[in-house]
């Protein structure tokens, strides 16, 4: 199943990487493909906690700090976390009724 998804090192999950259009993928390949899908997405929850806690972290340790600059820094890499969650949740939504086939 590999080929169908590509590990984003960012997102730390894999997302959908086709070299056909949906519809050229035969149904047997597709239910197989959306079936991985569904695995995935499943953990993307999971995965959003996980950067939650880090971003728990940056904030405990941000308003402890007196360093300018390292406070910058701290709310650089909030920011990403966030905007990494952000875009998990759009991954897990974007894709909610496509995963939902699976299951007619």
């Amino acid at each position: 199943m590999v080929e169908y998804f590509t590990h984003d090192e960012r997102l730390g999950i894999s997302i959908p990487s086709f070299d056909w259009n949906w519809g050229q993928y035969p149904e047997h390949v597709q239910q197989t493909i959306l079936y991985q899908w569904e695995k995935i997405r499943g953990k993307i929850p999971d995965r959003i906690a996980e950067l939650e806690e880090f971003i728990n972290m940056k904030q405990a340790q941000l308003s402890d700090e007196g360093n300018f600059i390292k406070s910058c820094e701290l709310n650089s890499e909030i920011s990403e976390l966030a905007s990494i969650i952000n875009d998990l949740w759009l991954w897990y939504r974007t894709n909610q009724d496509i995963s939902e086939k699976v299951h007619l």
